[in-house]
């Protein structure tokens, strides 16, 4: 069975579904721990909030996470520098270095395994990204350096190293944060209405909204259908295998990563856009089998991230014509940090409060990028496959993914079990027309 450790090893608060009508000031849509991070911050000032989930919290992606804390997103400082310019980057390494801080100042009352560790971005082949990487951290302040790392099995070219992030295990936390926070689960969004979420049984008027939902739910502002695409990746979880203390990712987009957890090795990789066909498990297990040959695989399972147009996430205000609304998305493989930095940003916006990091994530920025292209060709070509069995979303042809026995969106990431229920969104409920067997 597919499962992560972080699932495998904790048993999460359960909440009652909504029944009835209630108001509040603030709603949030989304159990994940983005949504549970806004809702803990908002309680924290007195806010009048109610949270909305459709399942059960940190049933998708919150659960799926290699729970890294970092401020370290693979090569993007030299990008940022070049693309936004240098108050913006330091803006995005500031908001992502408190994330880390605010994790650390929380798990010292919250049993979570919480531990500091050093982040790496290795190359197998590439020196030059790395000393470009390295310029953009002197020129940002920081002094950290390239290394050459000697915990991986295989030779590379060095790393760049960022000292004192952080990996937990998030589960453990998010059971404890949630548990006196106002949430409903099972409580699914069926429509919303201006000032007014409605479920299958039960209503909530809300002043403003969050939305938390991993992708936005919401298509007719914004354009984040255009905006992003979901990746998915796999993890394999190894007993046997050497221990490592940093965190590892690769700065190639088909790379490896690694971190331990206890007396697991994770082994993650084999990425490619959802509906898209790649090596999965069976590609790490490959890996495992050469260079950890008397590795023995206690775990697997399979993550699923939104990724933006740019570097980074979209935090902010919803669109120009919801000005009460907000979203955080777009995370990009970095949900644990990011979801820290949503929430200290949102916790502020709805309140009125001007947020010193809000610029660096405005989700109203210039999307005329190369991605942009790619994210409209996909989409057009899908929408043209005379096949079926169609996505619900956007009508878009959808793709059998045979390792997850499922079926994939690749325009926009939702996808389905066999029986048509739904497995990630963005589309809003399950199929109502059966799936073909296969």
């Amino acid at each position: 069975m597919m499962e992560s450790v972080w699932n495998g090893t904790v048993a999460l608060p359960h909440f009652e579904r909504l029944e009835g009508d209630r108001n509040t000031d603030v709603l949030i849509i989304g159990g994940g721990i983005t949504g549970i991070l806004c809702a803990y911050f908002l309680q924290e000032r007195g806010i009048d909030y109610l949270l909305l989930e459709g399942e059960e919290i940190c049933h998708g992606t919150t659960g799926n996470t290699t729970a890294k804390i970092t401020a370290q997103h693979g090569l993007i400082y030299a990008k940022l520098l070049k693309k936004a310019g240098l108050e913006r980057a330091k803006l995005y390494l500031e908001a992502n270095q408190r994330a880390v801080q605010k994790y650390a100042e929380l798990a010292a009352a919250i049993p979570c395994d919480f531990e500091e560790r050093n982040a790496y971005v290795y190359s197998l082949d590439n020196r030059k990204k790395l000393e470009q990487e390295a310029e953009a951290y002197r020129m940002l302040g920081l002094d950290d350096e390239i290394v050459e790392p000697i915990e991986l099995p295989f030779p590379t070219v060095g790393a760049v190293r960022m000292k004192k992030q952080a990996q937990f295990h998030p589960l453990k936390f998010i059971s404890q944060i949630a548990r006196t926070l106002k949430i409903y689960e099972h409580s699914f969004v069926t429509q919303l209405l201006p000032g007014k979420a409605l479920t299958e049984s039960g209503s909530v008027s809300y002043q403003k909204v969050i939305f938390a939902t991993h992708f936005p739910i919401d298509n007719k502002h914004g354009a984040y259908f255009l905006k992003l695409y979901q990746h998915r990746s796999y993890v394999i979880a190894l007993e046997q295998a050497a221990q490592i203390e940093g965190m590892y990712v690769d700065e190639a987009k088909k790379g490896m990563s690694f971190r331990s957890y206890d007396n697991l090795l994770f082994v993650g990789g084999a990425g490619h856009r959802t509906g898209k066909k790649s090596g999965n498990w069976q590609q790490l297990r490959g890996f495992a089998s050469k260079y950890y040959p008397d590795a023995i695989e206690r775990y697997h399972w399979a993550a699923q991230d939104c990724m933006p147009l740019d570097e980074a996430p979209y935090i902010g205000v919803y669109s120009k014509a919801m000005p009460d609304a907000y979203v955080a998305t777009g995370f990009r493989k970095w949900g644990m940090t990011s979801a820290m930095v949503a929430a200290m940003i949102l916790s502020d916006l709805v309140q009125g409060i001007e947020s010193p990091y809000a610029e660096a994530f405005y989700p109203a920025r210039n999307i005329f990028t190369k991605q942009l292209v790619c994210n409209g060709a996909e989409s057009v070509f899908n929408l043209l496959t005379p096949t079926v069995p169609r996505c619900p979303h956007l009508g878009c042809a959808l793709k059998w993914n045979p390792a997850e026995r499922s079926w994939d969106c690749p325009c926009h990431g939702s996808r389905f079990s066999e029986s048509g229920k739904l497995l990630d969104n963005p589309a809003n409920g399950d199929r109502t027309s059966k799936l073909p067997a296969r």
